[in-house]
């Protein structure tokens, strides 16, 4: 029963989030100064009024705003997403098609920011005062406040230009095909874009890390190890990383959205073909059926990154479940 209720909660939650996006994204989108029928006919057009009352007819821009997302929402749960009018293709398949190589940079990206975040702040901590210590402070404040489509330009300049190190952009090899293309090329393409969007999470779990270690650093039983005669070593890994894992775990889970949001700009500075690029080009063109399936699409992966971060929480600390189940 305990678990039961919790995963109904969760689904409710869920359901109120999306519906809650929806309307929001909606909004936002009819409030847009973006014209889609200039969007999608372009500024020059030629087309006679006929023809432009046919297309408007068509992509149901001439139906009220309400009617509009009613219709919407009852073909999204019905399945049909709608045909997207930046790419001429159903909203699902544009979003299958770049999802997959979108969720491959953010978990590449996660999983370094994440590893080398509680690295640098768990030697920062132990080396508190130093001058690794101030080092590693300064870039993570320095990262923290440089804006996502910079840094990938200097990352962009250095490695690939200047070095040659890396390609330019894209995700695969030009004048491969498909079938040619292996895990090393996509890696080694995704290698840039995967860097710079570390760059938003690794700052801010070095800092929390470095602070809570120093907490723990301070604490009477840390004391009482120190009197026992156990090496800094020692005090690192029965008790360092023991305390400071599980916050970590959780404020590393809740950086999806933050990824999320650097997305778009990563990709677009690497001409990275997925959902990040593809946002940026519906909302030049005003695709409403593409922004509000990504929207929903993107709200969906935020909150299972979330509540995994709570259920990991949970079976990483015993004391937390029990708290959770007797409130259940």
């Amino acid at each position: 029963m305990p678990r039961a209720r919790f995963l109904g909660k969760a689904v409710f939650r869920m359901l109120t989030l999306l519906a809650a996006v929806s309307v929001l994204s909606f909004i936002l989108l009819t409030l847009s100064p973006v014209d889609p029928m200039t969007a999608y006919i372009g500024s020059d057009s030629t087309l006679s009024q006929e023809a432009r009352e046919e297309i408007a007819e068509h992509w149901g821009l001439n139906d009220a705003p309400v009617k509009r997302f009613t219709a919407w929402a009852g073909n999204f749960l019905r399945g049909d997403w709608g045909s997207s009018i930046t790419y001429k293709k159903p909203v699902r398949d544009v979003i299958l098609e770049r999802f997959q190589y979108s969720i491959a940079l953010i978990f590449l990206a996660w999983a370094l920011s994440g590893v080398l975040g509680y690295a640098l702040g768990m030697a920062s901590a132990a080396k508190r005062g130093t001058l690794i210590d101030k080092a590693v402070k300064t870039c993570c404040l320095a990262m923290q406040s440089a804006p996502t489509f910079w840094v990938g330009l200097l990352v962009l300049s250095l490695f690939a230009v200047k070095l040659g190190w890396f390609p330019i952009g894209l995700a695969a090899p030009m004048g491969k095909t498909a079938a040619e293309v292996d895990v090393a090329d996509r890696i080694y393409h995704m290698a840039l874009p995967a860097l710079t969007l570390s760059v938003l999470g690794t700052g801010k779990i070095t800092l929390y890390t470095r602070q809570k270690f120093i907490e723990i650093q301070s604490s009477n039983f840390i004391l009482y190890a120190r009197a026992r005669g156990e090496s800094a070593w020692e005090i690192l890994l029965r008790h360092g990383i023991r305390n400071t894992l599980l916050p970590a775990v959780t404020l590393q889970f809740a950086s999806f959205s933050e990824l999320f949001g650097g997305i778009a700009l990563a990709e677009t500075v690497f001409s990275y073909p997925g959902l990040g690029s593809a946002v940026t080009a519906a909302g030049l063109n005003a695709d409403v059926p593409l922004l509000l399936g990504i929207a929903v699409c993107s709200a969906l992966f935020v909150f299972a990154g979330n509540l995994m971060a709570n259920v990991l929480y949970i079976a990483l600390d015993p004391r937390i479940g029990e708290d959770v189940r007797h409130e259940m």
